[in-house]
């Protein structure tokens, strides 16, 4: 595989996606997903000019996070997170993606050492293999966020199905960005919901149309 030119054509093709949605001055954070590739090949690729890395697991992110530990990089733990795991990750982490229960949110508080920006999984599909907030308990979970003042909440994160439609993606991520309109002017304390995680490799193009922020992008950098 030829990362630069994988890269390059990530980059070219985000730019033409916020072309057509009219967000060229917009900036939108990429986010590479290593999970599938080993510390070697993670740093390859940043030289290539990538920024931030995301990783799904605690263990494969800290052990990238040590091998790269000098490349200022800025770390993205993107996956399920066990609340016994939460002591041994959440200090390296800048952001967090995948705040899916308010228990979690307690431990965090309870482990971390500094602020840490999180984003609340939203399950706007409903899917029952997906984890994350449903749209009617979020209120409820605000209030009880609201009293962690180490937990950030900077935005929403939600995904689509693998196999959603183009109109499917559409409606899911137009939803995602009206709730999180909501929430941003509802100026909660230290919940700015400035954020929107939301698009991978074979979705991006519709999540940058509908608002998204930070995407995350695997295969397309490592085909």
């Amino acid at each position: 595989m030829n990362l630069q030119q994988n890269k390059d054509a990530v980059f070219a093709a985000l730019e033409q996606a916020k072309k057509n949605a009219h967000r060229s001055q917009d900036l939108v954070n990429v986010i590479a997903v290593t999970k599938y590739v080993d510390s070697s090949i993670t740093k390859d690729l940043v030289a290539t000019g990538i920024q931030h890395i995301g990783e799904n697991r605690v263990d494969k992110f800290l052990e990238k996070y040590q091998a790269l530990s000098d490349q200022g990089l800025t770390w993205h733990l993107i996956g399920s997170l066990q609340r016994r795991k939460v002591k041994d990750v959440i200090n390296y982490v800048d952001y967090f993606h995948a705040l899916d229960s308010v228990k979690l949110a307690q431990e965090i508080q309870k482990r971390a050492d500094k602020t840490v920006r999180c984003f609340l999984q939203v399950n706007i599909s409903k899917e029952e293999s997906k984890h994350g907030f449903l749209v009617d308990e979020l209120d409820e979970a605000l209030e009880q966020l609201s009293l962690l003042d180490k937990v950030e909440v900077v935005g929403l994160m939600t995904m689509a199905p693998f196999e959603a439609s183009h109109a499917e993606l559409m409606a899911i991520f137009s939803e995602a960005k009206a709730i999180q309109e909501q929430l941003q002017a509802r100026k909660l304390p230290h919940m700015p919901f400035t954020e929107l995680s939301m698009g991978m490799s074979g979705d991006f193009a519709e999540a940058i149309s509908c608002g998204a922020t930070f995407i995350r992008i695997g295969t397309a950098f490592f085909k």
